[in-house]
């Protein structure tokens, strides 16, 4: 019996993301990623303006993208 492994942290978005926002995931992180050198909340801003995301999704990507570099 085979046990589908659910996402937690910030991945745990990704699928609602994907729905709300019509791009896969990696097009938001691709684009999060350019914006290294900002601080988190400047990132999570730039998201919600520039893209219409709401807080949560925004915050959700930054973090993740955030900690691929710890």
């Amino acid at each position: 019996m085979a046990t589908e492994e659910k996402s937690k942290g910030p991945a745990s978005y990704f699928p609602s993301i994907e729905k709300k926002y019509g791009q896969p995931i990696e097009h938001w992180l691709d684009i999060t990623r350019r914006l290294r050198g900002m601080k988190h909340m400047e990132m999570v801003s730039w998201l919600k303006t520039e893209h219409g995301m709401g807080h949560g999704h925004a915050n959700a990507i930054v973090a993740y993208v955030l900690a691929e570099s710890k």
